[in-house]
């Protein structure tokens, strides 16, 4: 797929505010810090179509971006660690389940993990709540850079073996790195595959 035009839509806080269902969706999301707004900055093309920041939990609002004016790119919240009150993180929480229970033009998610760190608690309760809502998902891998092949490469194994622990099959899983411009294809070949399969 060739990304031709890609534009920022909004912000939303609620399922409701959101554009209308009337376009495929794939929604990004992962532990903050995990590198989402580079990893979104670089498979569009884009340098700053999506905010980059130091600050985990930097994202706080559904934000959707049209791609090639014919299928929605989501920037999810980032779950777990964020400076903000337990009360914000609890009103965060609401809203992103609410987003991946009840968009019905919601086609796939994207959970990003950190390939540079072993298996963390909270990426392993999250997909396996994906598992058991039946919301269908992919593993994307992210900083799996060459200079630290070793490194992501144990911990990628680790992160598998920790999930199928619990799991029968896991679903697609992809290798990605900004810095080494390696997975791109793969993620937006996907995409269009299952955009394709959309409109059968």
């Amino acid at each position: 797929m060739l990304i031709q035009y890609a534009n920022f839509v909004g912000s939303f806080v609620s399922v409701a505010q959101c554009p209308p269902a009337d376009k495929p969706e794939f929604a990004f999301i992962g532990r903050s810090n995990v590198g989402k707004s580079s990893l979104i900055n670089y498979l569009t093309g884009h340098n700053d179509l999506a905010r980059v920041s130091n600050t985990p939990g930097k994202t706080q609002t559904i934000n959707h971006f049209i791609i090639n004016n014919s299928w929605y790119l989501v920037d999810l919240p980032g779950y777990g660690y964020a400076q903000v009150s337990k009360t914000k993180r609890k009103e965060w929480e609401q809203f992103i389940r609410n987003y991946l229970l009840k968009r019905p033009s919601l086609q796939c998610v994207m959970v990003l993990i950190d390939s540079r760190i072993p298996p963390q608690k909270i990426d392993v309760e999250f997909i396996n709540w994906m598992g058991e809502m039946h919301i269908p998902f992919v593993i994307v891998f992210t900083k799996a850079d060459k200079r630290q092949h070793k490194k992501w490469k144990v911990n990628t194994k680790l992160v598998i073996d920790r999930l199928m622990e619990e799991w029968t099959d896991l679903p697609k899983q992809f290798i990605t790195s900004v810095q080494d411009k390696t997975g791109k294809e793969s993620i937006l070949d996907f995409i269009e595959q299952l955009n394709e399969e959309a409109f059968e």
